[in-house]
């Protein structure tokens, strides 16, 4: 039962290839990477030296209130590694930022999904390790577009990492779990019907309009997404850049 509550692990259990996560902020929100091997993660960063950022004007808040923030002298492990925006390579505590780790679960049941309030999950099922380090890699070199938090997050660049999906239209919410459930709670609490019922009713439906939105918001259920290689992507970037 503790599994369905936590993804929660400790870092023996790590395997290359692995889409980690952890909560920032008292679980206001989750960073999300790849675990590549030896203590490095590959993750999506919104700007220079905000690896713990949302990419929005939230981050004014957080940075100026934090207690955690950066410590001026290089991490002994990262040394001087680069550290603009964009995909970034850190070692595992850089990462975590003092917080604790958990595996992002692919190819769940049903119950599973809805067990998770928050997106920490897909019904998708994740390719093989070597396709997953070979996508990180290829977008650590050459980067994965402008951040979004709600169309192109951290956590959308490790979706596709591990599949290789990708939205065949730049609307609406991105792969990320964790912003369609964001969008779900806001529609849930749109479209139910406030005066036509009580407390507990509303309650019902709300939860109801919740998990439908969640449902057909995963990757793993939608129609709009297609396998791109990633070289392919890189290509499509530089065209758009050009």
């Amino acid at each position: 039962m503790g599994n369905v509550i936590s993804n929660q692990i400790k870092k023996e259990e790590l395997m290359r290839g692995d889409h980690i996560y952890t909560w920032r902020h008292g679980y206001v929100y989750a960073h999300h990477g790849i675990y590549v091997n030896d203590g490095n993660v590959i993750h999506f960063t919104p700007a220079a030296g905000q690896e713990i950022g949302t990419g929005t004007v939230l981050d004014r808040y957080i940075f100026s209130s934090s207690p955690s923030r950066r410590p001026v002298s290089p991490c002994p492990t990262c040394g001087d590694r680069p550290r603009s925006d964009g995909v970034i390579s850190s070692c595992l505590e850089c990462f975590l930022s003092g917080g604790k780790l958990y595996r992002f679960q692919y190819g769940v049941s049903p119950g599973f999904f809805l067990a998770q309030v928050r997106g920490t999950c897909t019904f998708a099922r994740s390719d093989s390790q070597e396709d997953v380090i070979l996508r990180a890699e290829i977008l650590l070199g050459n980067g994965f577009g402008n951040y979004n938090l709600f169309k192109n997050n951290c956590e959308d660049f490790a979706i596709y990492c591990k599949t290789g999906y990708l939205l065949l239209r730049n609307v609406g919410i991105g792969r990320s779990d964790q912003a369609a459930s964001l969008a779900a709670a806001a529609s849930a609490l749109a479209l139910s019907p406030v005066r036509l019922m009580p407390t507990s009713g509303l309650a019902v439906v709300g939860w109801g309009f919740y998990c439908a939105n969640r449902f057909f918001s995963d990757i793993g259920v939608r129609r709009d997404v297609m396998k791109i290689p990633a070289e392919r992507l890189v290509s499509r970037d530089r065209l758009i850049s050009v």
